[in-house]
């Protein structure tokens, strides 16, 4: 006769690892979300306009989904707002302008500290 099974043994759950700071897809969706609120869209107009799903968007939104570049693409051309200008206000940089006659808008050598919990990209002028 053979004895009984034992008992089955309960491992631990691996506790999440707590992240330093927001995902790039948290910040991109925030930049878009606060860009689509500023121009007084829905966001069944800026997903019409982009081809890209209601759901997909507000999950973009959200910071839940990754979205491919092509997406981000789509949904920036759609609020009519430049890759570069939702990068860097995704990595909250300031952009310094003077206004002199004849020049265009230029970005200042110094780099402001980061605040604490952000994520800092640099973009290549």
């Amino acid at each position: 006769m053979s004895s009984p099974a034992p008992p089955p043994v309960l491992l631990p759950v691996r506790a999440r690892r707590t992240r330093r700071g927001p995902l790039l897809r948290e910040l991109v969706g925030s930049v878009l979300r606060e860009e689509r609120a500023a121009q007084g869209r829905t966001l069944a107009g800026v997903a019409a306009a982009s081809g890209v799903s209601l759901p997909h968007l507000s999950q973009v939104e959200r910071g839940g989904k990754e979205p491919s570049s092509e997406v981000v693409a789509a949904i920036c051309a759609a609020l009519g707002l430049p890759l570069a200008e939702l990068l860097r206000r995704a990595a909250g940089e300031p952009l310094d302008v003077t206004s002199s006659v004849g020049t265009s808008p230029v970005r200042t050598g110094a780099r402001p500290a980061a605040p604490a919990g952000t994520v800092s990209l640099s973009l290549a002028a």
